[in-house]
């Protein structure tokens, strides 16, 4: 993220969060409610495009104007999504799961050595 041209197209999360009006926590959170919301996550920062801040306004209307709980938002936003996109995520989420259990069982290895 060190040239202009990407600084200029990605956001860090204090800046999303001024942006949107939702705290850093919140946003944090939103990543594990919300598989489609995917900031760029280098060097340890989070960088959000202009089209994660547009879901991330269209998940705050859903919340906070609309009603809608975590569970319904999301639903709400994978019917508008392309078929291939979430399966995609769905694939994605699936293998994220698999590697944190992989991950256990090292832990779990490496603590009884």
């Amino acid at each position: 993220m060190s040239n202009e041209k990407t600084a200029m197209k990605y956001r860090r999360i204090g800046e999303v969060s001024k942006i949107t009006g939702v705290p850093p926590p919140i946003l944090r959170n939103w990543e594990k409610e919300f598989p489609m919301l995917k900031p760029v996550k280098k060097g340890g920062y989070r960088y959000y495009s202009e089209k994660d801040i547009e879901l991330i306004l269209k998940i705050k209307d859903l919340l906070m104007n609309k009603g809608f709980t975590p569970e319904g938002a999301r639903k709400r936003l994978e019917e508008k999504m392309p078929k291939e996109v979430l399966g995609f995520l769905k694939i994605l989420d699936g293998i994220k799961r698999e590697l944190e259990e992989i991950r256990e069982i090292l832990d779990e290895d490496i603590e009884g050595s």
